[in-house]
């Protein structure tokens, strides 16, 4: 585990019309999904919400990021989650992770 945490940030839009069907399945996160995640280095999730835009932040506390995020992608209880979050989502920024909805974003400042 790395001593000082990797800062990420990401970038969605949520479609009007899939709102609270989005919210409700993050009132009742499933097990499996924040297991795996907290498994992979994951810290300090969160999802904003700013009208229709979702802006998530998470802390990495792993050694190799991009591993990490593959065994998340390759698991099948995150691929069943995505099959109910994705359809709620809408790509609003540049792709900058080839064909993710979720974009990174840039941190210009932090204050520790």
């Amino acid at each position: 585990m790395s001593a000082t945490p990797e800062r990420r940030a990401l970038v969605v839009g949520v479609r009007p019309e899939k709102r609270e069907e989005y919210l409700e399945l993050h009132r009742a996160v499933w097990p499996g999904v924040e297991a795996k995640m907290t498994e992979c280095g994951i810290r300090n999730y969160s999802i904003f919400l700013f009208g229709d835009t979702l802006f998530a932040y998470y802390e990495y506390v792993g050694d190799d990021h991009d591993a990490d995020m593959e065994r998340i992608a390759a698991d099948p209880v995150l691929q069943e989650w995505w099959t109910h979050t994705d359809p709620c989502q809408v790509r609003i920024a540049e792709e900058r992770a080839e064909g993710a909805l979720w974009q990174p974003i840039d941190e210009i400042w932090h204050l520790a």
